[in-house]
């Protein structure tokens, strides 16, 4: 399904004047949906190393993944400016308000992607820097094409969005074995109860610019309940493979489960009764799910 064309439906903005301070420059990095891939890298590397933390080490692997993050945000920006001009919640974005120009944006979105590249593979390793390359190409060549064109854009996009705990694992451990394919696993299963409350909450913004997520093109949003509660089944049963592992111990497992009915529980409820409330809960649960789930499980490795 291709969006709108831009002279079609385009929601009439204010003339915008030309930035000349860095606020929108760090908008364009998305500050505050990058928290938590900082937050999962910051973690990931802390379960993966074996002794005492180097502090400074952590630092640069965690710089290295939240450039890199915000280099990808950039760029997906520039490939959606016109999508994003199209919906209420985007439209005054950095790019689609004209505030920042897209040439400056890619030599912005290359720099800071380059940047950490560079960070990762001088200062981790290079398989660390390999994972964050990975996350680029899935992210920008891969998911944010298909966002246009199909609803499992929302899979796809879940492998970018889990990597950066492998990027903080490697980065510590060397290499990735069950731990870290168990955190992987942890992210992207939350990931898709988080979007399907997202795509609800938004689903005339994302139908307005075009774009086929599932509550668009299932208006009843039953495919969306039961994908919302099929995941958070899965993230059940991937929130137990840190203890099979020996990664976490039982107190970990034991908070792990709570959170991860609670979590159920929140799908469920959007399921049986998909409205703005059960979304909304959803939401807010999500968010509140992983950072907890993290301190359990960093808790229990002390």
């Amino acid at each position: 399904m291709k969006p709108t064309p831009a002279d079609a439906g385009v929601i009439a903005l204010p003339e915008a004047k030309r930035a000349t301070g860095a606020a929108d420059y760090l908008a364009l990095t998305k500050p505050r949906l990058n928290f938590l891939v900082v937050a999962t890298s910051a973690a990931a590397y802390y379960l993966g190393s074996a002794g005492g933390i180097d502090v400074v080490s952590m630092a640069e692997a965690v710089a290295g993944t939240a450039l890199v993050a915000g280099g990808a945000a950039v760029l997906n920006q520039l490939y959606e400016r016109d999508t994003d001009g199209l919906m209420r919640r985007t439209r005054l974005r950095p790019l689609p308000a004209g505030r920042v120009t897209p040439g400056d944006a890619r030599v912005f979105g290359v720099a800071l992607s380059l940047a950490g590249l560079a960070l990762l593979a001088a200062r981790a390793n290079w398989l660390s820097a390999g994972l964050a390359f990975v996350t680029l190409i899935v992210y920008l060549a891969i998911y944010t094409p298909m966002k246009r064109r199909t609803p499992l854009s929302t899979i796809v996009g879940a492998v970018p969005g889990a990597l950066p705990a492998l990027i903080g694992w490697t980065a510590s451990h060397g290499s990735i074995d069950r731990g870290g394919a168990a955190l992987f696993a942890i992210v992207f299963c939350w990931q898709l109860p988080h979007f399907m409350a997202i795509a609800w909450m938004y689903r005339e913004d994302y139908g307005r610019a075009g774009f086929p997520m599932l509550p668009v093109i299932d208006p009843d949003g039953k495919r969306a309940g039961k994908q919302a509660v099929y995941w958070g089944f899965l993230l059940v049963l991937a929130s137990v493979a840190p203890n099979v592992s020996g990664l976490a111990g039982n107190v970990y497992l034991a908070v792990a489960l709570v959170l991860g009915a609670a979590l159920f529980w929140l799908a469920v409820r959007f399921a049986a009764a998909r409205n703005e409330a059960t979304a909304r809960a959803l939401f807010y649960g999500s968010i509140t799910y992983l950072p907890l789930l993290w301190i359990a499980m960093i808790a229990n490795k002390l």
